[in-house]
């Protein structure tokens, strides 16, 4: 089985790594605040273009740390779905293909939304899974890169998961068509006839997908007994008015009922 740092050494590894780090560079350029962090892939620098005084990048695997503690970066030990970050702590969080490779995507999202703070930016990258199934075909049938049990995201469905967590969508790129695996006969033609259409404006039919989202906090505003509207007041009559209303010499009158 082939492992993910060897398959992004293949044509079509190297060829989406340039088109994702574009995206990443494009993505969090804009994004301010002091604390950042990518979780996975070290092949690729998601946090280059960002200007956070604190970027760290946090592998779960100690055998991938070697490649980038010599591009001297910052490394953590930690899990997706364990992040060792205070609540509302981390301004910027990206996850290149860091879904797709850990055993539980839904509890590293959900980690994910612990960690940032409020207006946070998430920024994620993914292979779209009938491409992924494609290129396994044109690769004799064998798995592409990920562990048994693992499968692919369709953006569809990652929008669907964010919204759900109170993530509000911000840019959405589809791309990179240019690379194909080797291969011969019907499926690669298939595939070119694909890139073709995707290069055309079908995103659905592009090999790889970016999103981008904010975490948003909805406010609240709690209504106690004030909330009632108070009671009707008559309003005072001035003195003036009072002393017309008198009858002239200071007299008063009664009324008698007669029975």
């Amino acid at each position: 089985m082939m492992a993910a740092r060897d398959w992004f050494r293949t044509p079509p590894g190297q060829a989406l790594l340039r088109w994702e780090q574009a995206q990443f560079d494009a993505a969090v350029a804009d994004v301010f605040g002091y604390h950042a962090l990518q979780l996975g892939l070290p092949e690729i620098d998601a946090l280059a273009a960002n200007r956070m005084p604190h970027r760290w990048l946090a592998l779960p695997d100690a055998a991938d740390a070697a490649q980038a503690a010599a591009a001297g970066r910052a490394l953590l030990a930690a899990q997706a779905a364990a992040l060792p970050f205070a609540e509302g702590s981390l301004d910027l969080i990206a996850l290149p293909h860091t879904l797709e490779l850990c055993s539980n995507p839904h509890a590293a999202l959900r980690e994910a939304h612990r960690a940032l703070v409020h207006e946070g930016r998430i920024v994620i990258t993914g292979l779209a899974p009938w491409r992924a199934r494609l290129w396994q075909r044109l690769h004799g049938g064998g798995p592409l890169y990920l562990p048994p049990g693992h499968e692919f995201i369709a953006p569809q469905r990652l929008r669907d998961w964010l919204r759900l967590l109170g993530f509000e969508l911000c840019e959405q790129h589809y791309g990179n068509d240019c690379a194909l695996p080797p291969g011969a006969g019907w499926l690669r033609q298939m595939a070119t006839r694909l890139a073709r259409a995707g290069a055309m404006g079908w995103p659905i039919t592009r090999a790889a997908w970016c999103i981008s989202a904010v975490k948003r906090a909805h406010g609240m505003r709690l209504l106690g007994a004030a909330w009632t509207a108070p009671p009707a007041r008559l309003a005072p009559v001035p003195l003036a008015q009072r002393a017309a209303m008198r009858p002239a010499g200071g007299a008063q009158t009664s009324v008698r009922s007669e029975k």
